[in-house]
């Protein structure tokens, strides 16, 4: 009678406490338009109230998250909830959803927001789903859980496939519109309104400017380099689209968009890693150019023969050496490699190092044809490829020889056994039969990896020196003349001196240093 007593008491110290618990509300909706039409938050706000005054929570506060996806973690709301839920002062005991899938979309991310709660003494409870604590009951909300998620990923490739349709079709699919084109209207279908891009007149111009500023400069000077065109732009009162300042990235990004030929790609890019996809799931959507093709591909064909983009750094500072241009009095155009430090931050962080791009380009390759394509190396090169190779030939050898005594082995003792058993000498039992089977399984293994390894073997090619001039000869015909040893290149900013010629030369022909940038100085 007092165990049955006490049982009604624990019970009842339970349901008092769980009476007094201190309940937050999370809501969700996963889309800004699901957002605008108000209908999902207001309801799942009603029933978790309701929910809340059924059980006797206090509901104490709450977090909402319009238009966010389930399956990320970055959610601002969600992100500050879980960071309150688990302060020491302990606000509140249970977060209450209307259903597992407002949480968290993803099986492995709700489990782990579960558990971090749980170390908290939080819990989560769903309205729709309710569920304990029992390892059957655990089981049954991670199986929910894989369904959400399931059936986010199936929603995802739908909406994805439904999209790509909508590009083929030429009309707008809600990504950020490029500088130059605005919306028209052309179909309308119930509540939905289908678009496309148009040429907008005012920012067309902007385009054409920045296009006509790189290629022939702008009536008083030659071409001007792309932080030259941001910085013209800026002056003369033009703004992006946002009304920002034009910047290098945003002058490069137009002069190699596509869309500006009429051709708009669409699915380029994951929205998630930003990782560019593979060209056969780009959508091309043809919309009305604002450059024709030979002007833009003659911008691109500048673009792309920069040799050193990307590999020469400033001796000074190490900052990487960017592409600048300047117009003599003449008219004629000069392109400079030169110190990016110093052009960001001035003479402060960097005095700067500048050098023709053709003078660096031609010192370049002409030590890498002098040091690659000397007969001494290039014979030492092949030497080492055919020592390498004769190497692990010797390793195949080996192999192969251990391969071939592993088979003849089995095969010696396969005879052996069945000799014993021909003779009388033992009978063939369950014992003998599994030995007999492992030596097959054994040597058959063996013969296999033999006749993989002797079909894969290559004999070893000797290079004589008839074939290495062969080789060199071509090289030695197209390269330029070599520098003379005693040659000093003009002083100043602009030449490079004998100290940079001579560790140019040094790195180009030192095998350890091959992979490092090269340095520039004056």
């Amino acid at each position: 009678m007092n165990v049955e007593n006490d049982k009604q008491v624990r019970a009842d110290d339970s349901e008092i406490a769980a009476k007094n618990l201190r309940a937050c509300g999370y809501f969700r909706v996963s889309t800004g338009r699901q957002a605008e039409s108000d209908l999902s938050i207001p309801d799942q706000r009603k029933q978790i109230a309701a929910y809340c005054k059924t059980h006797g929570w206090k509901f104490v506060s709450e977090y909402v998250d319009a238009g966010a996806s389930g399956m990320e973690e970055d959610r601002t709301e969600f992100q500050r909830m879980i960071e309150r839920a688990t302060d020491d002062d302990n606000p509140f005991d249970v977060i209450v959803v209307h259903s597992y899938s407002r949480f968290f979309r993803d099986a492995f991310g709700l489990e782990m927001y579960v558990r971090k709660l749980a170390k908290a003494g939080v819990r989560l409870v769903s309205i729709t789903q309710e569920l304990g604590d029992d390892p059957a009951q655990v089981m049954m909300r991670q199986v929910i859980a894989l369904f959400d998620e399931y059936q986010s990923r199936e929603n995802a490739k739908h909406v994805l496939r439904a999209m790509k349709e909508h590009a083929r079709k030429g009309f707008y699919n809600g990504s950020p519109l490029p500088l130059g084109y605005t919306l028209e209207e052309v179909e309308k279908r119930g509540a939905r309104i289908k678009k496309r891009l148009c040429v907008d007149p005012v920012d067309a111009e902007t385009i054409k400017t920045i296009f006509k500023l790189y290629r022939l400069g702008d009536g008083e000077t030659g071409p001007i380099g792309i932080k030259g065109i941001a910085s013209w732009l800026n002056e003369h009162g033009y703004r992006t689209r946002t009304g920002g300042l034009f910047g290098v990235a945003a002058v490069h990004k137009i002069l190699t968009n596509t869309v500006y030929i009429g051709e708009w790609i669409f699915n380029k890019r994951c929205a998630k890693t930003q990782r560019e996809k593979p060209g056969s799931e780009h959508i091309v959507v043809d919309v009305p150019p604002i450059i024709s093709k030979s002007e833009f591909d003659a911008v691109a064909a500048s673009l792309k023969s920069i040799l050193l983009t990307g590999l020469t750094v400033c001796a000074s500072c190490g900052g990487a050496m960017t592409l600048r241009t300047g117009t003599s009095k003449s008219g004629t155009v000069h392109k400079y490699y030169t110190c990016s430090t110093c052009v960001r931050q001035g003479k402060v962080a960097c005095k700067g190092r500048s050098i023709p791009m053709g003078k660096l380009d031609d010192l370049v390759t002409t030590n890498l044809v002098e040091c690659l394509f000397r007969p001494e190396r290039l014979a030492a090169l092949l030497a080492s490829v055919s020592a390498r190779r004769a190497e692990k030939a010797l390793e195949i050898d080996r192999r192969v020889a251990t391969l071939q005594t592993e088979v003849t082995g089995a095969d010696e003792k396969l005879k052996r056994l069945y000799k014993m058993v021909e003779d009388g000498i033992t009978d063939l039992d369950d014992v003998l039969k599994g030995r007999i089977a492992s030596l097959k399984l054994d040597r058959d293994r063996a013969k296999t990896a033999l006749d993989r390894i002797t079909s894969q073997a290559a004999t070893p090619t000797a290079f004589s020196p008839e074939a290495i001039d062969v080789l060199v000869a071509p090289c030695a015909r197209t390269s330029p003349p070599a520098p003379s040893p005693s040659a000093r290149p003009t002083s100043g900013r602009s030449s490079i001196g004998s100290r940079s010629t001579t560790a140019l030369s040094a790195s180009l022909g030192t095998n350890q240093r091959w992979n490092k940038p090269l340095q520039a100085a004056s």
